[in-house]
């Protein structure tokens, strides 16, 4: 895990005064992204490509600092990310390898398989590849669990992790690089830019096929369960300590009952929980912890500390969707407290999207929930999931997502859409519940779902702070410039602290949002 930034230069003929220019500017736009990689930063200009790079230590601690170069020395990657397969992936390409860097598969992939073997990496990701015949590629993972930004600006493409990275004058033309794609360009000015996989069209995220609808729940259930497991073992590779977020819901429960499982005898499994003082996210985050034997941490709060703490939490998330900040706030002071005791933490992100858990689900028809749920899917790159990876890599810390592995996907894929519709008793996610009926107190697995923000409290103490954010006057006549009208007076409080930090992003071409505020 890390951040990563390049600088491009599509001009026809670069001077070295413009190269040294491109270094500059990727240099400056890496010192804004040294939260994402306190273990250490490096660059290199690689052709007409400035590569940089920091560094979350976690797997191959002492030799996988970054760019890192293929046997040749003329081809370099910077990569953002995991991919939990390159054990795999070594044993079918011909190497050589000289590290256990997971990220100098990417070099191997793109030299033996091309861009055709960027859908054989399974995990999440995002790089920027370059050599020094003037080419470069850039990919993201399917989903777009790791974030990427790119801006064409000067005759240079400019590509980063975040979008406080981009320099001011850059913001205007910053936009999502999209996910599931990979983006090509040569010395001669040839571009290509080309989907690997489009989750409208192929919801599995790119995962094979692996069968028909199951059509028994007993079947159902034992795929859930054993993908689930496989994929949290997957996400346990790690040369440092793994933990848990445990908001108490079932979500996290269950990835906390399986982590417990894989981990090995006798070595302390850390979860940690966060909201007001006896909010119902803590008393049942309690519950599960003392059940599983886990080293549990809170992180209790006040309204105040929510208060203090909002402004720096829109500007790490980069974004002022009122859903997203109330939950962000608690994770953010959550994962403050978690990266001082481990770097990887694993989450319940994308449980609720597989397995219809969300309240505006609950009156949809089967054809209406399959395209929803698929939609969700599609939309959490710039939703949920950069509100997951910015609190926690605004404190050196990686989130890690079993339940949006491509197999967990599949799975659940083949579940009849059926059975994914609320129950007459009003449950939700009833198949993934009995999936794991034993593995939790059966309190908490037949717990009804709250939004973390309000489980935890923060959504109490936003209502009750929020008209202090933005006067009356304020409600209708002010606007940001790239930013859409606000739909609430909280929503234009969390505008004026993004326009703030982020002054100059056009909204549209970077930030998703719910229907409703």
């Amino acid at each position: 895990m890390c951040g990563i930034a390049a600088v491009h230069d599509l001009s026809d003929h670069p001077d070295a005064d413009r190269l040294r220019a491109s270094r500059a500017i990727g240099e400056d736009m890496l010192s804004r992204l040294h939260h994402r990689g306190p273990d250490g930063h490096g660059s290199r200009l690689v052709g007409r490509t400035w590569l940089g790079h920091t560094r979350l230590s976690i797997v191959d601690l002492d030799g996988g600092t970054q760019p890192l170069a293929d046997e040749t020395g003329r081809r370099w990657v910077v990569a953002n990310g995991e991919i939990y397969n390159h054990g795999d992936l070594r044993e079918r390409l011909p190497g050589p390898f000289s590290t256990d860097s997971d990220s100098e598969v990417v070099l191997h992939v793109l030299g033996t398989l091309g861009t055709d073997g960027i859908h054989d990496m399974r995990g999440m990701w995002a790089f920027a590849v370059a050599d020094e015949d003037g080419r470069v590629w850039l990919g993201r993972d399917p989903l777009g669990v790791k974030p990427l930004y790119w801006a064409r600006y000067d005759e240079r493409v400019l590509v980063a992790s975040e979008l406080a990275a981009f320099p001011p004058e850059a913001r205007p033309h910053v936009e999502e690089f999209p996910t599931g794609h990979f983006w090509t360009a040569t010395l001669a000015g040839d571009q290509h830019l080309e989907a690997y996989v489009d989750l409208h069209e192929d919801p599995l995220g790119g995962a094979e096929e692996i069968g028909p609808d199951f059509t028994s729940r007993e079947a159902a259930q034992q795929a859930v369960r054993e993908t689930l497991v496989t994929a949290v073992r997957e996400r346990m590779m790690a040369d440092v300590p793994v933990g848990v977020f445990l908001s108490g819901g079932l979500d996290s429960s269950v990835v906390a009952a399986i982590l417990a499982r894989e981990s090995q005898p006798g070595s302390a499994v850390h979860s940690f929980a966060a909201g007001t003082p006896d909010s119902p996210d803590l008393v049942a985050a309690r519950v599960v912890a003392e059940a599983l034997g886990l080293e549990h941490h809170e992180r209790v709060y006040t309204d105040e500390d929510v208060v203090e703490a909002l402004p720096t939490v829109v500007a790490a998330t980069e974004s002022y969707e009122p859903s997203l900040i109330r939950s962000a706030v608690p994770n953010y002071l959550l994962s403050e407290m978690a990266a001082q005791h481990v770097k990887v933490v694993l989450t319940g992100e994308g449980a609720d999207e597989l397995f219809a858990g969300y309240h505006h689900l609950r009156e949809l028809d089967e054809e209406s929930l399959r395209d929803a749920l698929i939609d969700g899917v599609a939309t959490l790159h710039h939703l949920n999931l950069q509100r997951c990876d910015r609190v926690t890599m605004a404190h050196g810390l990686e989130a890690r997502v079993p339940f949006l592995s491509r197999d967990m996907l599949a799975v659940a894929s083949r579940i009849p859409i059926e059975w994914k519709l609320l129950g007459e008793d009003g449950q939700e996610k009833r198949l993934l519940r009995e999936a794991f009926s034993g593995w939790i107190p059966d309190e908490i697995l037949w717990r009804r779902k709250a939004q973390f923000g309000d489980g935890s409290g923060t959504a109490d103490a936003m209502d009750r702070v929020v008209d202090s954010l933005v006067p009356d006057a304020d409600w209708s006549a002010v606007r940001f410039e790239g930013l859409p009208p606000a739909r609430t007076r909280e929503e234009l409080a969390y505008q004026r602290i993004f326009s703030e930090a982020l002054g100059g992003i056009n909204a549209e071409q970077v930030l998703g949002r719910f229907a409703t505020a």
